[in-house]
Parts: C-alpha cells; sequence; structure tokens
C-alpha cells in the first residue's frame, strides 16, 4: 500500500464534522482520503461544502453510509455526532470488522485516547474515544504530574465561548461531565477525578481557558513543573493555540490542615495549579472555538497514528 491513501469516512455534518474534514485536506503530511461526508440535512453547510470541494457525501446518516458500495472501501471511519448517536452508529459498523472508529463524542464505548498519553497502546482498539474537548485539554497535565507524583485528586474547570456550543455539546453535558471526571483518572492517573463545564456567553466570545488543580504527594516542584512543561510541548504538536496562560502555582497543604475531598476524605499534599488557553486554528471554525478545534486536532492526531498503523 505505498504512497496509496487510506479511505476515511466522516459521519457529523456539523461544526466538528466540517472543521476535520477541512483539517485532513489541508494536512500535508498524512496518508488519509475522505471518502465520504455524512450528515442527515442535506441542506446543511458542511455537507453542501463538502460537496462543493467534491468530497463524496450522503445525506442519509450511517444508514446511507453501509449502504453504499464506499463502506467496503473504508478503514477508519470519524464519528462527529453525538453520545446517543455514536452508540447506534457504532453498533451498525461492528459488522464491518475492517472499519476502525474514532469516537469524538463522550460516548465512551472504546478505551480513552489523548495523543499525546497514550495513543499508541491504544492504537489496536477496535474504537477509541477522544473523551471531550475539556479531557484533551486538561488530562494530559494530570498524568504530566502523575508522571512525577501520585495524584490524590485532579479538578478541571473548562470555560468555553457560549456561541462555541452547539446542539450536540449542549445536549452532552452530562456526559461531559462524567467522561471527563474518568478520564482524569484511567488517563491522567488521579485516583479521583472532578470535571465542570462554564458555558460563558460573554461578547465578544472568549477564547477557550482551562484550570487544572492537582492534589498530589509532595514532590520537588521543578520536577513537576519541568513535566508539564514538556507536555504542553506534546500537546502544541498538534494544536499550536495551546499555551500556558500564566506561570504555574503550587501550594502546601500541611498534613495538620488537610482539605476533605468526597470519596477520598482528608487529603494533603501538593497543590498545582494550572491555566491555560485553547486558541482555535480558524480553519472553518472561529479562533474562539478551541474547544472545538482541539478535539478535531486530536482526532487528526489520532487519524493519521492509525492510517500509519493500517498501511
Amino acid at each position: 500500500m505505498i504512497n496509496q491513501k487510506i479511505k476515511v469516512a466522516i459521519i457529523g455534518s456539523g461544526n466538528i464534522g466540517t472543521d476535520l474534514l477541512i483539517k485532513i485536506l489541508r494536512h500535508p503530511d498524512q496518508k488519509m482520503e475522505v471518502a465520504a461526508f455524512v450528515g442527515i440535512d442535506p441542506n446543511s453547510d458542511g455537507l453542501l461544502r463538502a460537496k462543493r470541494m467534491g468530497i463524496h457525501t450522503i445525506a442519509t446518516g450511517i444508514e446511507g453510509l453501509v449502504s453504499d458500495p464506499v463502506v467496503h472501501e473504508l478503514s477508519l471511519v470519524f464519528d462527529a455526532t453525538s453520545a446517543k448517536a455514536h452508540v447506534i452508529n457504532d453498533d451498525v459498523l461492528k459488522a464491518f470488522s475492517h472499519i476502525k472508529v474514532v469516537d469524538l463524542t463522550p460516548a465512551a464505548l472504546g478505551p480513552y485516547v489523548i495523543p499525546s498519553v497514550n495513543l499508541r497502546p491504544n492504537q489496536d482498539s477496535r474504537n477509541i474515544n477522544m473523551v471531550t474537548c475539556g479531557g484533551q485539554a486538561t488530562i494530559p497535565i494530570v498524568a504530566a504530574v502523575s508522571q512525577v507524583a501520585k495524584v490524590h485528586y485532579g479538578e478541571i474547570i473548562a470555560s468555553i465561548a457560549s456561541k462555541s456550543a452547539g446542539p450536540g455539546t449542549r445536549a452532552n453535558i452530562d456526559e461531559f461531565t462524567e467522561t471527563t471526571a474518568k478520564g482524569i483518572e484511567t488517563v491522567g492517573g488521579a485516583t479521583k477525578g472532578k470535571a465542570i463545564i462554564i458555558l460563558n456567553p460573554a461578547e465578544p466570545p472568549l477564547i477557550m481557558r482551562d484550570t487544572v488543580y492537582t492534589l498530589s504527594e509532595v514532590v520537588d516542584t521543578e520536577l513537576v513543573r519541568e513535566a508539564i512543561h514538556q507536555m504542553i510541548e506534546k500537546v502544541q504538536a498538534y494544536v499550536p493555540g495551546y499555551r500556558l496562560k500564566q506561570e504555574i502555582q503550587f501550594d502546601l497543604i500541611p498534613a495538620d490542615q488537610p482539605v476533605f475531598i468526597e470519596g477520598l476524605g482528608a487529603v494533603s499534599g501538593l497543590k498545582t495549579s494550572v491555566f491555560l488557553e485553547v486558541k482555535g486554528a480558524g480553519h472553518y471554525l472561529p479562533e474562539y472555538a478551541g474547544n472545538l478545534d482541539i478535539m478535531t486536532s486530536a482526532a487528526l492526531a489520532a487519524g493519521i497514528q492509525l492510517t500509519h498503523q493500517i498501511s
């Protein structure tokens, strides 16, 4: 399969699916060919735009995809619909054993994957889950701290512009918090995780901001700082708009003045506070929609790795 493109499909013609389509088409060093762009509204901007670009479009959802001859040529399907829709889509796609699935919804049917942390160990899975936008932005930081210290608790707060939260995001708020919290534990390495999402209605819309708090065993703060900076560089390799908003902060929680954490009880140690900003690349979405951009960027990074494995 030398120099042969790996054929992929994108299900979901909304903001995330359309931005992912443009990212794949623009990326200079990858082996994917979008053989089908799938939606349910033939008049959606995404489907109309894809058709103008000469992409094969299907406006009858998963049923249309699996009844189209192109399904037999696919190696990879990106699902950018919703958590509930993905459960149905994945069940249908199980009949096609040659197809791997990259899930951009919080359905979490497959293992959680953060490209900078654990993509390679999970690349053989039939279905991988890209967690959530907040998870992609913050779990790498928790994982970085976990590299040098045992993390007892990790809490993240993702603040996104209301305008960047479409129907899919709003319908999946509960799944967002549950999936992100579990990802903080299973991928980030925290004993206990918590996630909060804030939809900010400010005008003009604000760029995505993420706050990460970890409470870990006490170690040299320079080790923590270095691990975090190294992880940020890894994320920036596929999300250029990802950066520290201000200096990392450290606080010591002494054993005689512990904090109470539900599920853990009284906990002391080193509190690390990390403040992040995620600016979108502006391909299809506005720059303030870093929450959507980091999802499509992470999915693209995963797709590139998977297609190299397939080839």
